[in-house]
């Protein structure tokens, strides 16, 4: 009974096929038609078989050949079948020799990549006594690479390659797929060019065409068994060895112009494409190319110019390539270029986004008198390198620093921008110097104004070294973890507050003692929370991380800050990255009270006067005498332009850490700016001073004023 099989092939290789409708609609669904019968015998011709057919039932064989057998012939193997196979069965299908299974067995799917050329065996082209191959006259030997025969070999070979090429989401991979799948099946060696730099999208390329040799693969030692292949004797060395040139120029007009023009593939013993090879090979390489059709130029052309060429080599012994491997050769560039222009396109949304990242999260954290920082940023997964979760540590009057987490809700761009736009509010309400709890009101009103769904958590600290206390306000955010110098981890009680952009809360906030040596741990969610545990559970397990990492270290020295945040991210198991991680560390130092000196000066001529004699008695009490003259003229003029405007007692302190540090502070709002003083003038070299002496100075404005400060070196 006639069957019918429908097989899915590639347009590329749509060929007439006898008894097919050719307004067929389903395109490249093609119909096989019935096995032929054999005038005279009745004896059926057996259908070759494509991609995705089924081989013929064991036994049949082509009339006329020693194997064949007639329909009534009868075998102890079973009905039709042939003892052995014929010699000269030069499309005999693997099982059709002695000992196969009988019709009714399915036979097994074909692997995705074909066989490299079988040494000897069914299912090779016949060869004659002398191993001369009766189809093509060429002589080969055992283990030599043979052609594909047949439509259905080159549509496996094509299929199998490019999946292999599809699998590469990189750059690199995608060309190394298309090297690892060509070599040896479909070619000796590869050599794949591409642009230099390859144009992203529709951007264009400006400045010459420029090929750079981006990888070559040759036949290895052992071949690739991935895709079926068997392992050979490595070749002999050739010519191909030298075939290369790392950098190539296109002029244009020339030849390689013009072949590269033309996008299909061509073989290399067209005088085009043989005048192109000097000019992407130098002389040298384009010399050891083989004669005749054993090389194939393959442009590479993307969704809209060509990006690069594929040079298809096979050695002098092999057997050339045919007219059909062209467009293998097609198949292969097309699918390659389009992947490359894909991997492009998603490295520069990578870089975008990585670029993103890193500008909206600080660069380096400040060094702040009297505290120690270290800090990580993990994004959700390699593909969502950006997310709403950020950190920061700021800088504000009077030694004293702000500790910033918050996250945003998602992890895509639009989470990234609304971060960046909260984290520049945040710094921004700092400087003003406002109370914890007010800086989350203010970026509360500011998410409402982003928008509706604008949902974010924060927690906002503010660590005063001299006093040794910290405030910290929150909303919605996860509480922090206060690790103490014996040892103790302390989830801290702080009120958890609604989420940024809910609008129409209050914030609270707390004041909390920070001891010298202890270290807080401000964290986002992610760090806590995934599928497979709740919020605090997790919250839990972290604490105990960070007192069995204390435990480590002794009660007297407490864990280094980049190993304690390396400790924190290992608690991390593989199924527990749902949410993009930011974590900062604080390991408060503080500031002794024997290192600060405090006083409060009436606004009247007689305050400079008195802060230098202050100053003088300070440094000779810490034994830092040889600044005094440099502190005092600083002094004398800082608190001169302070007690000129003020109405009330001006502040003078100063702080002894690893640097000495003096601030001013006053009533008056206004920031001092350095100005040129004309030669006549009698004042305005005061803060010109202080700039040149000062190793760092600034001015900060207060709600209730300003400070002025400068540090100097010391000993």
């Amino acid at each position: 009974m006639d069957s019918t099989r429908v097989t899915e092939q590639p347009t590329s290789f749509e060929r007439p096929q006898p008894g097919v409708d050719p307004a067929d609609p389903r395109g490249a669904l093609l119909r096989t038609p019935s096995p032929a019968r054999v005038p005279g015998t009745g004896a059926a011709l057996p259908v070759q078989g494509r991609c995705g057919d089924e081989p013929p039932a064991p036994g049949a064989a082509f009339p006329g050949s020693p194997g064949a057998a007639s329909p009534d012939t009868v075998t102890p193997g079973g009905a039709g079948q042939d003892p052995a196979p014929g010699p000269g069965a030069e499309h005999a299908q693997p099982g059709s020799g002695h000992g196969a299974e009988p019709a009714t067995h399915r036979p097994r799917p074909a692997p995705e990549g074909i066989p490299v050329q079988p040494a000897a065996g069914a299912g090779v082209p016949a060869q004659a006594p002398d191993g001369q191959e009766r189809r093509t006259g060429q002589v080969t030997r055992p283990g030599q690479p043979t052609p594909m025969r047949r439509d259905g070999d080159r549509l496996r070979f094509v299929g199998a390659a490019t999946r292999r090429i599809a699998r590469g989401i990189d750059l690199d991979e995608i060309v190394m797929g298309l090297c690892r799948a060509t070599v040896p099946t479909f070619s000796d060696a590869i050599l794949v060019y591409l642009r230099d730099p390859l144009p992203v999208g529709d951007e264009r390329p400006t400045g010459p065409l420029v090929l750079r040799l981006r990888r070559t693969d040759r036949i290895p030692a052992e071949r690739d068994t991935e895709g079926g292949f068997a392992p050979v004797a490595p070749p002999e060395p050739s010519e191909l060895d030298s075939v290369g040139e790392e950098l190539c120029t296109v002029r244009p007009g020339s030849a390689l112009a013009e072949v590269l023009r033309g996008v299909r593939p061509v073989f290399t013993d067209a005088p085009a494409a043989r005048a192109a090879l000097p000019e992407l090979l130098g002389e040298d390489g384009a010399s050891a190319v083989p004669d005749g059709q054993r090389a194939i130029l393959a442009p590479l052309r993307g969704r809209r110019r060509v990006i690069g060429a594929a040079l298809f080599l096979r050695r002098p012994e092999r057997i050339p390539f045919e007219a059909d491997d062209l467009l293998v050769a097609a198949q292969l560039a097309t699918h390659s270029a389009l992947g490359i222009d894909k991997a492009v396109l998603y490295g520069r949304e990578a870089y975008i986004a990585d670029e993103l990242q890193r500008t909206m999260l600080p660069e380096n954290l400040p060094r702040c008198t009297g505290v120690r920082l270290a800090s990580r940023y993990l994004p959700a997964a390699e593909t969502a390198r950006v997310g709403g979760d950020w950190y920061d540590a700021i800088p504000l009057p009077g030694s004293r620093v702000a500790l910033v987490v918050g996250d945003v809700m998602g992890h895509s761009m639009t989470s990234a921008a609304i971060m960046g736009q909260l984290r520049t509010t945040a710094q921004t309400l700092a400087g003003l110097d406002l109370p914890p709890q007010e800086v989350l009101h203010h970026l509360d009103e500011q998410a409402q104004r982003l928008g509706v769904d604008r949902m974010a958590t924060c927690l906002y600290a503010v660590y005063d070294p001299v006093s040794h206390r910290i405030t910290i306000a929150n909303a919605g955010h996860p509480p922090p973890i206060l690790l103490e110098l014996g040892g103790r981890a302390e989830v801290l009680r702080v009120p958890a507050g609604a989420p940024i952009g809910v609008g129409g809360v209050d914030f609270e906030a707390v004041e909390l003692d920070a001891p010298a040596g202890a270290t807080l741990l401000l964290y986002t969610d992610g760090l806590v929370e995934s599928r497979l545990r709740d919020v605090w559970t997790g919250i839990e397990q972290l604490r105990e991380k960070l007192a069995a990492t204390a435990q480590l270290t002794g009660p007297d020295h407490p864990p280094p800050l980049e190993a304690l945040c390396d400790e924190v991210l290992d608690m991390l198991g593989p199924g527990d990255r749902d949410d993009d991680i930011a974590l900062l560390a604080a390991r408060f130092d503080g500031i002794a009270p024997s290192d600060v000196a405090y006083w409060f000066l009436e606004p009247e001529d007689a305050a400079p006067g008195r802060a230098r004699r202050l100053a003088r008695r300070a440094l000779s009490r810490w034994g830092m005498e040889e600044l005094s003259d440099s502190v005092e003229l600083l002094v004398s003029e800082v608190v001169t332009n302070a007690v000129r405007y003020a109405t009330r007692p001006v502040t003078l302190r100063l702080l002894r850490t690893d640097v000495l540090r003096c601030e001013v502070g006053d009533d008056v709002p206004q920031l001092p700016r350095i100005r040129q003083a004309r030669a006549t003038d009698e004042g305005g070299r005061g803060l010109y001073l202080v700039n040149r002496l000062a190793r760092r100075w600034g001015a900060t404005r207060l709600s209730t004023g300003k400070v002025v400060w400068f540090e100097l070196n010391h000993g």
